[in-house]
Formats: structure tokens, sequence, C-alpha cells
């Protein structure tokens, strides 16, 4: 398949590329850079011994995206591109809808201009905002909620995207909700690379390892769960990618609008993440506990059998793996990209 991926010089998008190139696909990268560098696309190249073309622009620019629709013939889409950051979302709202929502609006309609229909959607597991603890594992059939910005627009453009799907029987839609992708490529050659503080918790611990943070704070540990941590489902970002070309495969074939889990299926408190991390590293983390941050879920894990079923698709790699490639990666690039 010849794909167009949006934001494909990214954290997800850049593993996925070197997941679409094993799997034998060519593909072109829009990405206009704000939260990526094309430093990622030199790595993609060194391991995949191919290099994607990047057109760098905004999905809400129309103009860009026609011209690269009219210059290119593509069977698929995967659209990554958009704003990710929870807390951010909330202090910039107005950000997070124009380009989240509006962009992507601009992407679908020039799709459906150019007859090109099928699309898998980078979703988020943020669409079951804080799930009862009774519905846990979280089915796709779960109830929907935001409890953010950027939670909201994700919910938001799934329905738009099963409005279209049910309006015209040519799309062909997966959205994808993910859970917390951590770790690098094993190469240790790409890995998370957030600008400013990070917002995630693997990027924290690993830039409080390298000594660009002073420690790591966990919020919370009175929670009803097995050690008072909150627990997450941690997908190591190469099964993640490996996720996106599994979908690939069968998004011709799977007509309307397909919500799909990725995860593990396994809840991993946050202490206990610290713990495999420090095994990775060969020595005590600086950490300390801190109050509950307001909204945060005591637990959030996925039934992922739907991927399963599906695409026969599931994880592969566990905790220690995702903590042992996430310090590679940092160790090996102190400062992330910026090499300089």
């Amino acid at each position: 398949m010849n794909i167009l991926i949006t934001g494909g010089a990214g954290y997800i998008g850049s593993h996925t590329c070197v997941a679409a190139y094993a799997a034998g696909h060519t593909m072109t990268i829009l990405d206009d850079l704000s939260n990526s560098s094309p430093e990622s696309l030199n790595r993609i190249e060194t391991i995949s011994g191919k290099r994607p073309r990047l057109v760098v622009g905004d999905i809400g620019d129309r103009s860009v995206v026609r011209s690269l629709l009219d210059s290119e013939t593509f069977d698929a889409v995967i659209h990554f591109a958009g704003f990710k950051a929870v807390g951010e979302s909330v202090a910039k709202p107005w950000e997070y809808y124009q380009n989240n929502i509006a962009g992507t609006l601009v992407l679908l309609d020039e799709m459906r201009k150019h007859g090109l229909y099928n699309l898998v959607f980078s979703s988020s597991a943020t669409v079951y905002g804080n799930p009862d603890p009774k519905n846990l594992p979280l089915r796709e059939d779960a109830p929907l909620a935001a409890v953010s910005p950027y939670g909201q627009t994700k919910l938001w453009l799934e329905d738009i995207m099963r409005a279209m799907a049910a309006a015209d029987p040519n799309w062909h839609i997966l959205l994808l909700r993910y859970f917390n992708p951590v770790g690098a490529h094993e190469s240790g050659l790409m890995g998370e690379d957030p600008n400013g503080i990070p917002n995630n918790l693997m990027p924290y611990i690993t830039q409080v390892a390298i000594g660009r943070l002073k420690e790591l704070t966990i919020f919370g540990n009175d929670y009803p769960t097995r050690d008072g941590t909150c627990i997450r489902d941690y997908i190591h970002v190469c099964d993640l990618a490996e996720g996106h070309i599994a979908a690939l495969r069968r998004v011709a074939e799977l007509p309307g609008c397909t919500p799909v889990n990725l995860g593990s299926g396994n809840g991993v408190s946050v202490a206990e993440l610290v713990t495999s991390f420090e095994k990775a590293l060969g020595r005590p983390l600086p950490h300390r506990y801190g109050p509950r941050r307001p909204g945060d879920a005591a637990a959030c894990y996925a039934d992922a059998s739907r991927a399963l079923e599906l695409f026969g698709w599931k994880t592969k790699r566990n905790a220690d793996d995702m903590c042992r490639d996430a310090w590679n990666w940092q160790s090996k690039n102190p400062q992330g990209y910026h090499t300089k």
C-alpha cells in the first residue's frame, strides 16, 4: 500500500513508519513539525534503509492537503496529527479545537473529494473519561465521556466519523483507541522526545534518570489499588506501531466506522512501572509521593480482544521491555533528537 501518514514525524508516527516499511508499504508524511523533529526521518532511514517523503505543512491548510492528494495516489491514510497533552488542552482549549477538529475536517473533506475513503484514526482511551471500576477492563462499547478539551476533540471526531460513515457507505474507518504508549525502538535510535517539560510519565522518568529533571512526583499513593498508586494499561510503542499496520491490512475490508482498543489488557501501577525502570537503570530513581491530581482515575485498562479478533494483533512486549528500551533511547540521546 501507499500510505499518507499525518503527523508521521512524531513519536508514534515515526515508529509506525518503521513498521510500515518492514511490512513492505510506501509512505508520505505530512507534518508541521510543531511537536516533532525532522531528525526522526534520518533515524527511520538508518533503521529501514528507506526514507519517507516529507511534506511540511498543516492538515488545516487546505491548499497543502489538496496539492498533496492531487500529486499522489494513496490507498489509505493513517491520521496521527493533532495536539495531545491533556493539561495543555485545559489551558489552551481553543487551540486544541482549532487544530484537532478543524484540521481533521479539512483532511476528511479533501479525502472524500479525492475518492480516498480508507482511514486509520489515532483516537485515545481518553474517550472513556474516568471509567467506573465495574466496567474494567474497558470494552469498546463502554460508556464514552470526556474530562478535558483534548478528550473532547477525540470523542467529537469519533462522532463526526461515525456520522460520515453512516451517511456514506464508501467510508472504511478504524478508530484506534490506544491507552498509554511508552518505550522506544530497540535500537535506541528513536524514542519519545517531547517539547518542554514532559506531560507523560515515561519521558518524565527518563529525563529524571538522565539528570534533566530533579525527581519524579507520583501523584497519590492512597488509591483503592494493590499498592495505592494509579493503574494504567501501558503499551510498548513498537507494539502500537505494529497494531496500526495490522489495522491497515483490514481497513478496506471493514465497512463503516469501527472502534478498536489497542492495549495490553493488563494494568500496571505507577509504582510497579518505576520499579521496572529502576531494574533497567540499575539504581534507584529519585521520586516522591505527592497528593492526588484532580480527575485521575484509580484504574484504566483495556479489553483488547477485539484487536485480536479483527486484526490478529496482541502485544508482545512487557513493562520490563518498555523500560529497558526507553532508558536505552534516553541514555543514547540525552537531549533527545537535539544532538547539538
